[in-house]
């Protein structure tokens, strides 16, 4: 007659291992996507929402804003923050457009080098010194703006260069407008660097843990550096492109695109506190703020009705998509 195992004979059994259920959240934000299209498609279809100058709209007003969503993957995916970048957008476009009569190459070189410098300073202030890249960057922030507002005089500096502004802007390749190659092209350099290479498994890993990070031969100060000089080129790079589609540039280029980054960011599955970023998910989120702005113009609604109908949107949104923004405690 067979026995029951005695609880001594299982003593050295293996335990199964438990079963772990599959995270469909990142997913959600295909799903959002999609239901918003189709809610657009049909209810603004005599409007034309499916027109092909209408979406060629929406890929241009998309444009500035996911690239800039690209560098502040990399940034909230090493835990950090930067609140800057709107101002060196600002400064990054009115340098090209001052230098812009010396040539295309000096104007963009003098722009990106602006950006390059302010990343240089957030990132030594926060690598080297150890203060919060919140407090430095909203100080930067700051200085950045007076240093616009200085040099251009509070002036709209004009863009009448051709060939600038069909490069960096207002050109079209065919149907493609020319922005939404770039942005396809930084979108896709970024999706690989972030999977790929050994600085995107660097940065997710400093972000994660930052001291297991450090025992396991990672410079985390360095991958701070890097991450927000990168994201300052990114935000020089947006600004030379709104010159160029404005066919001018302004000192308040730029202050409007701090949630909107934020927002499509988030939305697209990079955790708040570090250690998970999607390059892809910040387009798709970037995607749906432009289409949520593009649907809401074309129903006709006031600037106010506007404001409070696309804050419900997003917080659905981050509220599907992101669940719990807090880090559980082990």
């Amino acid at each position: 007659m067979q026995t029951n195992a005695t609880p001594a004979e299982n003593i050295g059994a293996t335990p199964a291992a438990p079963r772990r259920s599959r995270d469909w959240r990142p997913l959600l934000i295909y799903v959002v996507f999609i239901g918003l299209f189709l809610l657009f498609a049909i209810t603004l279809h005599e409007r034309g929402f499916l027109s092909e100058n209408n979406l060629m709209n929406i890929a241009r007003q998309s444009a500035m804003i996911a690239i800039m969503a690209v560098g502040m993957t990399f940034v909230l995916s090493a835990a950090e923050i930067d609140l800057s970048f709107g101002a060196v957008v600002a400064l990054s476009a009115v340098t090209a457009a001052l230098l812009l009569p010396y040539g295309v190459v000096p104007a963009v070189a003098g722009a990106l080098a602006a950006g390059a410098v302010c990343g240089l300073v957030n990132g030594a202030l926060v690598s080297r010194i150890a203060i919060p890249s919140f407090l430095v960057t909203l100080g930067t922030a700051g200085i950045i703006t007076g240093i616009t507002r200085w040099i251009s005089g509070l002036q709209s500096i004009p863009v009448d260069n051709d060939v600038f502004a069909f490069i960096f802007g207002s050109g079209d390749i065919g149907p493609v407008p020319v922005l939404f190659l770039w942005m396809v092209a930084i979108v896709a350099l970024g999706h690989v660097v972030l999977r790929k290479s050994a600085f995107g498994k660097a940065v997710l890993a400093s972000g994660g843990n930052k001291l297991a990070a450090t025992y396991a031969g990672i410079n985390v100060g360095r991958v701070k550096m890097w991450v927000l000089l990168l994201n300052a080129l990114l935000a020089s790079l947006a600004g030379i492109l709104y010159a160029g589609r404005l066919h001018s540039a302004r000192y308040t280029l730029g202050e409007n695109d701090l949630m909107m980054v934020l927002t499509a960011v988030i939305i697209g599955g990079t955790h708040l506190f570090g250690g998970k970023g999607s390059v892809v998910g910040a387009l798709v989120g970037a995607l749906i703020m432009g289409m949520v702005n593009n649907g809401l113009i074309l129903m006709g609604l006031d600037i106010d009705q506007q404001l409070i109908l696309r804050g419900v949107i997003i917080i659905c949104a981050v509220t599907l998509t992101s669940g719990r923004l807090r880090r559980p405690r082990r």
